[in-house]
């Protein structure tokens, strides 16, 4: 695995350093995207995944339109709870939880924190993301943890802990996953519309 995870790396000219400085690049604001020789005009990041259907053997279904696409408006890209992780618990991080690189972002439903990026691209135009695609009415491009914005078939105003088990009692949903912090990349915006 971490032959591959490097091998991987190297393919795309650059060392774990070298993603980790880009990412601090891209969250520095404009001169780190200058620097990085992104046009002036990008307002969104497309993140794609790694298609190997010999090792994946999820991607033989048509569930999806393979390989997995996502994507973040620039600023919420370059929120610093938004990052690239290449490790977990101090160690590269595994296949299972997204090898070579995972983007994380907290406050956003769990399908958004896309695994095994392998490709990143600004652009100025919305992406078409995997989920969006298959069924946009319950997919929306934005997908924040909002609980007054249900899914059309279930009640997202409450959650089970983690490990509490199933029937465990439920506790109020938090809006965006509890991190406030990130309610001024919203506002003026209609969050039911963008969901």
């Amino acid at each position: 695995m971490a032959n591959r995870w490097k091998n991987t790396l190297k393919d795309h000219h650059a060392t774990p350093e070298g993603i980790y400085m880009n990412r601090r690049q891209l969250m520095g604001g404009a001169v780190g995207l200058n620097m990085a020789g992104v046009q002036s005009g990008a307002k969104y990041v497309a993140f794609e995944t790694a298609l190997r259907p010999d090792e994946m053997s999820g991607v033989k279904y048509p569930v999806l339109d393979w390989p997995y696409v996502e994507g973040l408006r620039l600023d919420e890209a370059m929120h610093p709870l938004s990052i690239m992780a290449t490790g977990i618990y101090g160690k590269d991080i595994p296949n299972q939880n997204g090898a070579p690189l995972r983007l994380v972002v907290p406050w956003k439903y769990g399908f958004k924190s896309i695994k095994s990026v392998v490709r990143i691209t600004l652009t100025d135009t919305q992406p078409a993301t995997s989920w969006n695609k298959a069924n946009a009415r319950e997919y929306g491009f934005y997908s924040n943890v909002n609980p007054q914005v249900d899914h059309p078939r279930w009640s997202q105003a409450s959650e089970r802990v983690v490990g509490g088990g199933l029937f465990s009692a439920r506790q109020d949903m938090l809006m965006f996953n509890g991190y406030p912090e990130v309610a001024f990349l919203y506002a003026g915006m209609d969050l039911k519309k963008n969901f």
